[in-house]
């Protein structure tokens, strides 16, 4: 293949990556708020008529997302959504209060006036948006981008980008067990704008050992939630 080819050929695999970016996040969203059920089988057929794809790229986004634990793949079976237990998010919120609190405290610690403009803001647009929507109390897509937001603008200011990255990913596990929290819970129970809000005070007001037990008590909450619906009890 010489170079013009090669060049031609460029934008059709630009558009297929960019295809393939656009399935992972709908089918991350469709995972996480419960349209496909843990432990269903991920047919591409099926998929590809459903989204109106390809195979090719649906098979690419769901391999990346395979990466990151919410779809699994197994030789000679295909594609599945990855299952959820009590284990695993007891598992999962342990470790992230280990590694975000330190993140958070560092963080606080090497905070300036841009990173509490941007956290200001970033909680600005969380407050102003509603949680859920519809009868079926599904995570608006728009909340959780502004939540993700928000959560990513208090470590903002971390230095060590080891903690930033397993933050992120430890994030995204938990991303299915906060949709069942808001979906199963009495939401006069619960004021999540209010813990929001009560974070950022502390984080901005440097109150390091407040924000970060403040953090544990916001992820420990939601766990406790997830855990009340039966099928997660054990």
């Amino acid at each position: 293949m010489n170079r013009a080819e090669r060049w031609a050929e460029q934008p059709e695999v630009s558009e297929k990556r960019t295809m393939a970016s656009q399935l992972e996040a709908r089918v991350r969203e469709d995972i996480i708020n419960g349209r496909l059920a843990p432990g269903s089988r991920l047919r591409l057929k099926e998929l590809a008529e459903h989204y109106d794809a390809g195979v090719i790229p649906l098979r690419e986004a769901l391999s990346r997302l395979a990466a990151s634990g919410f779809v699994n793949s197994e030789d000679q079976k295909g594609f599945s959504v990855g299952r959820i237990s009590a284990e695993e998010i007891r598992d999962i919120t342990n470790t992230r209060v280990l590694i975000e609190c330190q993140a958070l405290a560092e963080s606080i610690g090497n905070g300036d006036l841009e990173w509490e403009s941007e956290l200001i803001a970033a909680h600005h647009r969380l407050s102003r948006l509603p949680i859920v929507e519809g009868p079926e109390r599904l995570i608006r897509p728009e909340w959780e981008r502004a939540h993700e937001a928000f959560h990513q603008a208090l470590l903002a200011n971390c230095r060590s980008r080891w903690l930033l990255r397993l933050s992120q990913l430890l994030r995204d596990q938990t991303a299915r067990y906060r949709m069942l929290s808001v979906h199963y819970e009495d939401g006069a129970q619960r004021n999540i704008p209010g813990e929001h809000h009560e974070l950022l005070d502390a984080a901005l007001a440097r109150e390091v050992d407040k924000a970060c037990l403040l953090l544990a008590q916001h992820y420990e909450t939601t766990t406790c939630s997830v855990l009340t619906h039966e099928t997660l009890k054990g």
